[in-house]
């Protein structure tokens, strides 16, 4: 029945947003290495307006322990510094009067203890989200009206073979980031 590929594609589209959201939080805990995606989420203000910290520098990682962030405008410099004091990275930014620059200090065994837990943790939340939408799709299946049993039943397989799917793959995520962060 076309109602029920209706809500097979669906699902499948939102367990996919969910593992790409899963993805992308992972990029924002650092492992060890500099990456200007660690600062993503920034907002610095800007004549007035909270802007993301991309939109107002350019940001640049020469080597794995040093991001540079050079501000279109040098009258940011001071904004884009307490934008990252105040997002609590654990960075401390410094400015040598053309650009923010900041030093990625080595991890300690603790801190990368506390980050794996913390990847742990996003990959939960994504699972969550892959077994929400299972549910959802499954109680949408059990709605439709004059669709044969049979038909119903193959879905609901379908649904939770893409559940597994992704969840298989949000894990396939979460050990390789782990592996990144336990990495000396």
């Amino acid at each position: 029945m076309e109602e029920i590929e209706l809500y097979l594609d669906e699902a499948k589209d939102l367990m996919s947003k969910a593992y790409t959201h899963v993805g992308h939080e992972l990029t924002k805990i650092r492992a060890g290495k500099a990456n200007p995606s660690m600062l993503d989420g920034i907002l610095v203000s800007y004549y007035g307006a909270m802007t993301p910290l991309h939109q107002v520098a350019s940001m640049t990682a020469p080597d794995a322990r040093t991001i540079f962030i050079k501000p279109w405008e040098k009258s940011t410099i001071h904004e884009i510094e307490r934008a990252i004091l105040n997002a609590n990275l654990g960075l401390n930014p410094q400015n040598d009067g053309q650009q923010v620059i900041i030093n990625i200090p080595m991890l300690t065994e603790e801190r990368r203890k506390q980050l794996v837990k913390q990847v742990a943790q996003e990959g939960e939340h994504g699972k969550i989200s892959v077994r929400t939408i299972r549910k959802e799709t499954n109680e949408s299946l059990k709605k439709i009206k004059g669709a044969p049993e049979d038909d119903l039943k193959n879905a609901e397989e379908k649904v939770q073979k893409l559940t597994d799917e992704f969840i298989a793959k949000i894990d396939a995520l979460l050990k390789k980031k782990e592996v990144e962060i336990m990495t000396v």
